[in-house]
């Protein structure tokens, strides 16, 4: 015979964590909070990413509401990665708002809201690690350039098309010639 057991999980701790004992669930409490935690491991997209360590600048207000506590203000990073079409090293301002109410645990928002509609708040504790990660990364360019006209690479040979001269060039067989091409020692220029 089985029984369910709902497993607590463990308090989040660390420099993305605020505790909020200090509201005491008085709704229109308020305080301004500047963090600086490090960015984790894999802050980023496939393209671009904040380095690993690379302090994040988070400037927010959090406020307590009926439901919660509502944080709001703005987070900017450095973003470092690789242009899309040259491959060159390439770095960004990542500069975004950030708008998320954490949800008191047994608060109307438990059988108001699905469980990922809304952040939930580990007793008195907000863990703003995984909301600064959803608002973030969509803001990152997903093929990032180091210029708005990159030529990109020569797809011949890979060399940059910047450093390239405007004569230089590839040539190119139809595959289903290059066999003649072969077997009859190419055309009357090329002897």
């Amino acid at each position: 015979m089985s029984q369910n057991h709902e497993v607590a999980r463990p308090a989040p701790d660390g420099p993305w964590v605020i505790d909020t004992r200090e509201f005491g669930h008085s709704p229109g409490a308020s305080r301004s909070y500047t963090l600086r935690p490090p960015a984790p491991a894999g802050f980023g997209i496939d393209m671009v990413r904040v380095p690993t360590g690379e302090p994040i600048d988070l400037d927010l207000l959090l406020e307590a509401v009926v439901e919660g506590v509502l944080v709001s203000g703005t987070v900017r990073a450095k973003a470092s990665g690789e242009c899309a079409r040259c491959l060159d090293p390439i770095s960004e301002e990542v500069d975004v708002e950030l708008r998320e109410l954490f949800a008191y645990q047994d608060s109307a928002t438990d059988t108001s809201t699905d469980e990922d509609e809304v952040s939930r708040m580990s007793g008195d504790l907000i863990d703003l690690e995984p909301v600064v990660r959803d608002t973030v990364l969509p803001s990152m360019s997903t093929a990032p350039l180091c210029s708005p006209d990159c030529p990109g690479l020569c797809s011949g040979c890979g060399a940059k098309w910047a450093e390239l001269g405007p004569e230089h060039h590839h040539e190119t067989i139809d595959p289903r010639w290059a066999a003649l091409r072969e077997r009859f020692g190419g055309t009357e220029e090329e002897k």
